[in-house]
């Protein structure tokens, strides 16, 4: 399958998602479940927020941050965000919320453009530079 997310819609979505993440426990209720329920998604939305503002795509204003590896991030802090409910023992009084946002910042880190888990590298060798076999072609070391 190709990643089919343009990295400029990406890079929207990462800031609704990071501004919708930061008010989640208010927007959900979730602010007298638990702390973990209070405290997890605040903050991953602002390290998504963080990462949205320096990363090196269309919507980055610093531009330092490599998209790769905030996309490989995006899919850590996901899965963390979806497991957290039953991992901090909340699930019985919600869930959903952290399941949903925690699945679409997953979804988002694999299945856009750029993301090293759909896309091959590209290995080139700079013109001129030996490659492995052309130093030691025809020569032989005694």
């Amino acid at each position: 399958m190709k990643p089919f997310i343009p990295t400029a819609v990406y890079g929207v979505l990462n800031y609704i998602l990071s501004f919708t993440l930061i008010a989640s426990p208010w927007l959900f209720g979730l602010v007298n479940v638990s702390s973990a329920a209070l405290l997890i998604p605040i903050y991953i939305g602002w390290l998504q927020f963080i990462m949205a503002v320096f990363v090196d795509n269309e919507t980055g204003f610093v531009k330092q941050f490599p998209m790769q590896i905030h996309l490989v991030i995006d899919v850590l802090m996901g899965f963390i965000l979806m497991v957290s409910p039953w991992l901090y023992t909340f699930s019985s009084k919600v869930f959903w919320p952290e399941l949903l946002l925690g699945g679409l910042l997953f979804c988002l880190g694999i299945f856009t453009k750029k993301s090293p888990f759909l896309t091959k590298p590209h290995h080139s060798v700079p013109e001129g530079q030996l490659t492995s076999t052309d130093s030691t072609e025809g020569r032989l070391s005694i």
